[in-house]
């Protein structure tokens, strides 16, 4: 046995917890910057009480940010360049932190500004040469700034995570560059404090919920046969998958089930940490192209191919599907591996079915000409995690079956 472990420092997690916010937060600095992703707890007063929270602790916080939609470049460089020159921080960075109060895209927004006021290479100040197979693919030299999570969605696990996702923005194209959604990594980009409170998802909308919760379901399957999965995130997926598989059909119904926010909140959380440990596959290597070339929502993306990832896998990994099979349906243990996998397959696209999530490229409006576009731009890292290795024609022929 033999394998690396890569958690945050401090998660705090539970209902209501966000009232201990300032008193962590003021623990590693005493200046923040706050990214908000979550125009719903604007709107209700809880990002202000939020706020009041963590200034009342003795933390300044200097400017708040608001983003909407998926991090781009742009966004990423002009939020560097304010903090930079607005907030006087060249070269004055003790006791900083960025906080992210949001989903996915405000956490990933918040590590790559965190990670870019740091580096002082004249070579290039945007992220773009920063980011996995785009520019020059420099790497991070200074330590990022410290970043505080707390999600307001129970998804995608980037409170969790090593990377920070970012998106082609206009003037990349203007300038040349072909559509991209690639990852920012280092190791030190993990959050250095984590809260997370399943009181502020209760305001996350049906689809919201729904679509969030696959990625995080998405991501336990694919880092459970990944081929990095390790002993130790084993026992977490499966944890979490329990938690997703009763708590989600209950959200939908229920949105204000605190119980199943919080199962789904933690069940989120074990994505996340399974995934910065053991990697992904394929649904995760063919979500981001969906997303830049058909504007595909990342959660639908991942719902629609994750019945198709476990149907190409099942021949390599029935031994392991055929467990979970008969740990999350409670299968006799005497069932064959063919027959629980079989029926885990089915009780995924029951699931997808109960959330209402995509089934088909069709559902979301992708005509047939996009799908070797899709293909040839499905060769990401988290492809390579899958245990089936795939052929661009092998991909395209997926695609087809579910157009």
């Amino acid at each position: 046995m033999n394998y690396d472990l890569l958690l945050p420092p401090k998660i705090v997690f539970g209902a209501g917890r966000r009232t201990e916010a300032g008193k962590v937060i003021r623990q590693i600095a005493s200046r923040a910057v706050v990214i908000s992703g979550s125009r719903k707890l604007k709107s209700n007063g809880m990002l202000s009480l939020i706020v009041s929270n963590i200034e009342s602790s003795g933390v300044t916080v200097l400017a708040l940010e608001t983003i909407s939609h998926e991090p781009t470049t742009t966004d990423v460089d002009n939020l560097t360049l304010r903090i930079r020159t607005e907030i006087s921080l060249e070269n004055n960075f003790n006791d900083f932190a960025v906080i992210a109060i949001g989903g996915g895209a405000a956490i990933d927004l918040a590590k790559s500004a965190a990670a870019m006021i740091t580096q002082q290479n004249k070579e290039s100040t945007s992220i773009k040469n920063y980011l996995e197979g785009v520019g020059l693919s420099l790497k991070l030299i200074a330590k990022p700034l410290p970043v505080v999570a707390i999600p307001t969605t129970a998804g995608t696990g980037a409170e969790a995570t090593k990377n920070a996702v970012i998106s082609s923005s206009q003037s990349d194209l203007n300038a040349g560059l072909h559509a991209f959604k690639k990852s920012l990594r280092d190791d030190r980009l993990l959050p250095q404090v984590v809260i997370v409170d399943p009181e502020l998802m209760l305001s996350c909308p049906k689809r919201v919920t729904a679509e969030s919760g696959m990625d995080a379901v998405t991501q336990l399957f694919e880092s459970y046969v990944s081929k990095r999965h390790q002993p130790f995130t084993d026992a977490l997926i499966e944890q979490g998958l329990l938690y997703a598989f009763e708590a989600l059909p209950k959200l939908v119904n229920d949105p204000n089930d605190i119980e199943s926010r919080c199962k789904m909140a933690h069940s989120a959380l074990l994505s996340g940490i399974s995934l910065a440990n053991a990697g992904l596959g394929m649904a995760h290597g063919i979500a981001p192209a969906l997303g830049v070339y058909c504007g595909v929502p990342h959660g639908a993306a991942c719902a629609l191919m994750l019945p198709s990832t476990l149907r190409v896998n099942a021949e390599i990994c029935k031994e392991r599907y055929g467990h979970l099979g008969r740990l999350l349906l409670k299968l006799d243990p005497n069932v064959q591996d063919e027959i629980a996998t079989n029926k885990l397959i089915e009780r995924v696209e029951f699931l997808c079915n109960q959330l209402g999530t995509p089934r088909k490229l069709s559902d979301l409006n992708i005509d047939q000409s996009m799908i070797p576009i899709i293909a040839k731009n499905s060769k990401g890292s988290s492809m390579t995690g899958n245990p089936k290795k795939l052929s661009e024609q092998e991909i395209i022929e997926l695609l087809k079956s579910i157009q």
